[in-house]
């Protein structure tokens, strides 16, 4: 199995965690995932998806506006949510700082050893791991009693199910919700 590396390493090739390699030229910017030679479908994300790829635009609002990234950055972007799922995910996550080719639109990808749709139950599970951290903080009983209730009755396959039937993520042309 291929070792995780992080943004940096360059080259025109990825290694991924099947073993398999995939050219940086060969995923363009619209390519959420791909049929891989070792009979999977992997999942592609790169730092030009916007955060509505995985959640709406209200939500992703709320990411931007009530998150401040550790980093230069000036606000919560994709790269920082597959940041997230890296290190949830250490082995089955390859990222690629691809800056130094001006030949693929796009400075890094992702790619993952699960299809788009396991990605995107990934990415919702750990945003509302991460909202319930910042509600543990909030010190008001109260909202964190009406989080959890709420939370009871979130079902991440269902609300990314439905999301995507919105998104059309079967087209390469999907619009923000």
């Amino acid at each position: 199995m291929a070792e995780p590396r992080v943004p940096g390493g360059g080259g025109t090739g990825i290694d991924l965690p099947c073993g398999e390699t995939v050219s940086v030229h060969d995923l363009d910017m619209g390519l959420r995932e791909f049929d891989c030679r070792c009979g999977e479908a992997h999942a592609v994300v790169m730092d030009i998806h916007p955060l509505g790829r995985f959640v709406p635009e209200s939500m992703a609002d709320v990411l931007r506006a009530t998150i401040e990234p550790a980093d230069d950055f000036e606000e919560f972007t994709t790269a920082h949510l597959l940041g997230m799922v890296l290190e949830e995910f250490p082995d089955a996550v390859v990222a690629e700082d691809v800056s130094e080719d001006g030949d693929v639109g796009y400075t890094l990808v992702w790619v993952a050893e699960f299809d788009a749709r396991r990605l995107h139950e990934v990415v919702v599970e750990l945003l509302v791991e991460l909202m319930e951290h910042a509600m543990s903080h909030a010190e008001d009983d109260e909202a964190m009693a009406e989080f959890e209730s709420q939370m009871l009755d979130f079902d991440v396959a269902e609300f990314v199910e439905t999301y995507r039937a919105q998104r059309d993520f079967e087209s390469e042309h999907d619009s923000a919700v």
